[in-house]
This record gives C-alpha cells, structure tokens and sequence, in this order.
C-alpha cells in the first residue's frame, strides 16, 4: 500500500452513529472568511512527504529504504492537492491530473483556519490539522503518526509530515 490513501483519509474516521443516539455530526463551517483565512484560498499541491523512519515502497528489485516517501511515489500518487474557496468549501483530490491514474479521489466539505489550526468537516467527521507554514506562507505542513506498509509487507510505525504548496497560479494571483 502506498501512502496515498492517508494522505487524503488524513484520520477521517467513519462512526456507527445508528447505535448512538447522543451522537450529532459536526456543522458544516459557515460565514466570512477571517483575515488570516484569506490566504488559504487557492490551489495547494503535495509537494513532499516526509518521514521519521526509513521505509522502502518501491518494487524495484532494491532494497532502498528512504525518508522520502514522495520521492517514492508515482505521478499518480503525487498529484494530490486541497482546493480552499472563499465560500468555506474545500476538496481534497488525487490522481485527477496526471495521466492514466487509477487512483482518482476526491473528498470534499467545509474549512476553518483557526490560530494555524485548520479544521475540516466532510462525511460526518471533523479532522484538525496543526499546520506550520512557511515565511512567505507559500508552504504549509502537517505531521500526523501513521502505519506505514513497506514493499515486504512490513508495518512500520513513524511520524509522517505532509508538505503543500499553493499552486503557482494562485501564488501569483496572490502577488
């Protein structure tokens, strides 16, 4: 398995919500957007994933073991992005740009970003990220602790950072 799917699952957990009755979905975010939300809004492409512990994904006959994940990962699996609008919608997609992918996924619900905290509804769940962004705020980052499955099968547990960066056409248009 190929880290793919969490980069998009990102801890979205499915409930049984049918055997219980106190339990209430999370609301959709609404209203204007802060100051500090503004840039968010655009295009944000995966651009790195890092981990903690060597892992190798690759069938290539080697045993290579690396940090970086996305270095392992096909053009598929790294066409993976966030869409953030001004209206509080957000989609989470992957494989929809990059030819022949058979990955194609796309999530999608609402967002808040709050004290670099970014909290997003889909499905019944919510999910906080703490984000890091860079200087220039073209570049943000979350780590999160997953299971990661090597090319042997091996489950290897490590701390993964997920790196996006705003889209060169929204880093522009923000200029």
């Amino acid at each position: 398995m190929g880290l793919g799917t969490v980069v998009l699952a990102m801890g979205f957990n499915s409930c049984d919500i049918s055997n219980d009755s106190d339990f209430q979905c999370p609301e959709d975010f609404t209203g204007a957007l802060l100051e500090n939300e503004n840039g968010l809004v655009g295009k944000w492409e995966l651009t790195g994933i890092m981990a903690d512990k060597e892992v190798d994904l690759t069938s290539d006959g080697e045993d290579n073991p690396t940090k970086d994940i996305y270095a392992q990962y096909s053009e598929c699996e790294k066409d993976t992005d966030f869409v953030f609008s001004s209206n509080r919608g957000y989609t989470n997609s992957q494989g929809q740009n990059a030819d022949n992918c058979t990955n194609k996924v796309t999530f999608s619900g609402t967002w808040r970003l709050t004290n670099q905290a970014l909290s997003l509804v889909r499905d019944c769940s919510m999910e906080n990220l703490p984000l890091e962004f860079n200087e220039e705020k073209s570049t943000f980052s979350y780590k999160g602790d997953y299971t990661v499955t090597d090319v042997h099968g091996m489950k290897i547990r490590t701390e993964v950072t997920f790196t996006y960066s705003k889209a060169p056409n929204d880093l522009e248009s923000a200029k």
